[in-house]
């Protein structure tokens, strides 16, 4: 007889991952040389220093405007690079997700080859992607905005591909019955109910897009983490602050902009 999943079954399996974790975790803190000195004997002053500053933000008008202008740039970037992701993700994501297809061979090689494809994509984060295009074709926004949509082109088709494979059949049925074709019953059921999970990451992924943004200042984007770093090499710290109150202000509306937005199209 073969053996089936039972529930003991499922949860020493679930247990046996809790002792692989807490093995790893026991050999990383082993592998720790603690005799060593694991605090610069300075840190605790500079700490201090840093986070003192927090109270203190720079906000004299002439730095607010080049925060705000560096804000829009981070902005401008994050959006640019995440609609190139789309127009990417979400063809790619539908025809992993097979279901414009017909069982069979093609259904199974196409989502095997796309999802391969999505995989290879997500794989090498920004940063490296950034490193490659700066290499090919210079020092350019146009190679911030390339790294930023590669990687994230793979995530959305992958996310995209599950969200609308995962939309309850009985509805889609429904549509079936009246003699629609699965292009029909994915553009008037599978979509616009599969809509507010993909608006939702989405605008996720545009959060990590503009923190993204704000780190690739090295290819170009003179956005906030260029200002960062220019604060930070001068060791001026109420400016860092000021900078990161701007980053943490975009994240904020983003994510308001995405609560309203989900709300507009859930039924």
């Amino acid at each position: 007889m073969g053996s089936r999943l039972t529930p003991n079954g499922f949860l020493e399996s679930r247990r046996l991952l809790t002792y692989l974790l807490v093995a790893a975790v026991a050999l990383s803190a082993l592998s720790v040389d603690w005799r060593a000195g694991l605090v610069h004997p300075g840190g605790a002053a500079s700490a201090a220093q840093i986070f003192s500053a927090l109270f203190t933000p720079k906000l004299a008008p002439d730095f607010l405007a080049i925060a705000l202008s560096a804000s829009w740039t981070t902005v401008t970037f994050a959006v640019a690079g995440l609609t190139l992701a789309i127009a990417v993700g979400l063809p790619l994501g539908v025809l992993g997700s097979g279901v414009l297809l017909a069982p069979g061979v093609r259904r199974v090689t196409t989502i095997a080859f796309v999802r391969v494809l999505l995989g290879l994509l997500r794989s090498i984060h920004e940063l490296v992607w950034a490193w490659l295009f700066v290499v090919a074709i210079g020092l350019s926004p146009i190679a911030g905005i390339f790294a930023l949509a590669i990687p994230y082109a793979g995530i959305l088709g992958r996310i995209y591909s599950e969200i609308l494979v995962d939309v309850p059949e009985q509805p889609l049925n429904a549509l079936r019955t009246t003699g629609a074709s699965e292009f029909k019953v994915f553009l008037y059921g599978r979509l616009p109910m599969a809509l507010p999970d993909m608006l939702s990451y989405t605008f996720y992924r545009l959060e990590c897009g503009i923190r993204s943004a704000a780190i690739l200042s090295f290819v170009g984007i003179a956005g906030l983490g260029y200002q960062i770093q220019l604060s930070l090499d001068d060791l001026l710290y109420n400016e860092v602050w000021t900078l990161l109150f701007f980053l943490v202000g975009l994240v904020a509306l983003v994510d308001l902009w995405s609560s309203v937005v989900r709300k507009s199209v859930t039924p």
